[in-house]
């Protein structure tokens, strides 16, 4: 029963971590590594993401800097930058492709909000489904007799106060991110 739990509380755990991965995605008026080095760039017939081709960096909070270990790639990173859905316009000086962050418009602000909101959202049913697994498993051990009707519902209580202390901790990530998108 134990072992269910733990696996439940483990993959409730790496949903609040892609949520968190998702949000470091996200561009706010701040420059992070994160917005670019997912990025794909097609080197060499290969689409590789930015940050194993180029060094990122964020020389202060409004610019990123990002310096390619191969001459040849410093066009298709800008070209991977500009097809990007990002918004950001790269300025290749020969030694480094500086990114200055604009700052958003209010509408902008909403809209990530709202992408903030979506993925808040999916990282909660990711949860909740890991919950559901949890608790069929517990069921079919009961079934099985591995586990007596009252060690299932004691384990079903434990997984329903894992999946709310996430969901708790999934809001309180939204938040932050709202706070943070919202600054001006």
């Amino acid at each position: 029963m134990q072992s269910v739990i733990n696996d439940c509380e483990s993959r409730m755990q790496k949903a609040i971590e892609n949520l968190e991965r998702e949000f470091s995605k996200l561009r706010t008026g701040r420059a992070s590594t994160g917005l670019v080095e997912t990025i794909k760039v097609d080197y060499y017939g290969t689409p590789t993401p930015v940050n194993q081709i180029a060094s990122v960096s964020v020389p202060d909070s409004r610019t990123l800097t990002i310096q390619p270990w191969d001459k040849n790639a410093f066009s298709l990173i800008e070209k991977a930058i500009i097809a990007s859905d990002l918004g950001l316009n790269p300025v290749n000086d020969g030694v480094l492709i500086r990114i200055s962050m604009p700052p958003l418009t209010e509408e902008r602000r909403r809209d990530l909000v709202k992408l903030a909101k979506k993925y808040t959202e999916d990282c909660k049913v990711a949860v909740r489904n890991v919950r559901r697994d949890g608790n069929e498993a517990l069921k079919k051990m009961q079934k099985d007799k591995e586990l007596t009707e009252d060690e299932q519902h004691k384990g079903q209580d434990e997984i329903q106060k894992a999946t709310d202390a996430f969901v708790k901790k999934s809001d309180d990530t939204f938040t932050a991110k709202e706070k943070e998108i919202m600054e001006i």
